[in-house]
């Protein structure tokens, strides 16, 4: 009985481990990118189990070869997220006279009413630049009072889980809202100017999530096509929000190739927001992400504030000179070419966006 239940939670947790491989951009596939810790938690439950109960059993050494293997193929894509890897953003230590910018990024989500425990971290942290995402009117509403005292805010307040609310208080040259690919999901784009003149452009993303219904081509289109405008943005870049997608994921990490972003995350920890709620169910789901400009300073899992969410608060520092940071691995020939096959493919067709009723 024992052995059986070893040998069916090993073969689910390969299973888990080899589906992502698959080339196919469906939810179906991609969803298995999110639950890696848990499977490595359950390949590692599944080896020390059989060792306990008896490894001169075949089933118990074929349940624990398994799991070991499993558990090896999930490794190898979330240990670059713990302090075993080389930091991919150097730390920023002083010493020079560099201006620093600190982002709140916060999804509030929309059916969530706690409006007082976000005002009081955004009082309590007093960030730079704030960016809110799933805000419908109420929410707006809500946060005005709070976000009196930043010069600059930009509303596009949605009922359909994709709203967002954008604060700086730093001068904005230009801000814009876009719909980069579907005209129900917003997008902020600004340049904000740092003490001592300098100017960083930001842009603000909270694309559509996976569904094990539909392919994932409108989530994933949408962070390339921000990938190729930080690689062609002149300016330092930072790109902030709930992209619905894992750190460690094959579209994430396609974004920094064609970016040539980083990742401050890297050689650091993984810093999982989301599931708020669920200790047991959590992965990295809410990013920052820099040009080779900056260093960091500062980065902070925030209290939970009745969302699904944890809030994610950063602080970077913009310095004089890029050879501190390494440069990132450059996109492939196939990077490029399946970017440009799925802005193409989501561009040229017209649906509503996943998830709009969730929260209804």
């Amino acid at each position: 009985m024992i052995a059986g239940v070893l040998v069916t939670l090993a073969a689910i947790c390969l299973l888990a481990s080899l589906i992502p491989l698959l080339p196919f951009g469906h939810g179906m596939v991609r969803s298995f990118d999110f639950g890696r810790l848990q499977a490595i938690a359950v390949s590692a439950l599944v080896i020390l189990a059989s060792a306990v109960a008896g490894l001169d059993s075949r089933v118990l050494v074929a349940a624990a070869l398994m799991a070991a293997v499993a558990g090896a193929i999930q490794l190898a894509y979330v240990v670059r997220f713990t302090p075993l890897w080389p930091v991919q953003t150097a730390q920023f230590k002083g010493g020079e006279a560099a201006p620093t910018i600190s982002v709140l990024a916060c999804n509030v989500k929309q059916g969530n009413r706690d409006y007082q425990r976000v005002i009081d971290l955004v009082n309590q942290r007093q960030p730079d630049v704030a960016v809110f995402m799933e805000t419908d009117q109420a929410w707006a509403d809500a946060l005005r009072p709070c976000l009196s005292d930043f010069r600059e805010r930009i509303e596009q307040p949605q009922d359909d889980s994709y709203g967002m609310v954008f604060a700086s208080r730093l001068p904005l040259s230009e801000s814009k809202i876009q719909f980069l690919l579907n005209d129900e999901v917003p997008s902020i784009s600004c340049v904000a100017r740092l003490p001592g003149g300098r100017d960083v452009r930001i842009i603000a993303l909270h694309p559509e999530p996976p569904l094990p219904t539909r392919d994932t081509l409108g989530r994933d289109a949408e962070i390339l096509v921000a990938a190729k405008l930080a690689r062609d943005e002149p300016l330092p870049v930072v790109v902030t929000g709930d992209l619905n997608d894992v750190a460690w994921s094959r579209t994430t990490r396609r974004f920094l190739r064609i970016s040539g972003l980083l990742d401050p995350r890297q050689g650091r920890g993984m810093f999982n927001s989301f599931d708020a709620r669920y200790w047991f169910l959590r992965w990295p789901l809410d990013h920052i992400f820099h040009s080779r400009d900056f260093q960091l300073v500062s980065i902070e899992r925030q209290q939970f504030v009745g969302s699904d969410h944890f809030p994610m608060f950063y602080r970077l520092a913009l310095t004089a000179e890029k050879s501190r940071n390494d440069p990132p691995s450059a996109p492939s020939r196939e990077d490029l070419e399946e970017a440009d096959e799925a802005v193409e493919v989501e561009s040229n067709r017209s649906r509503p966006p996943a998830g709009t009723d969730w929260e209804s």
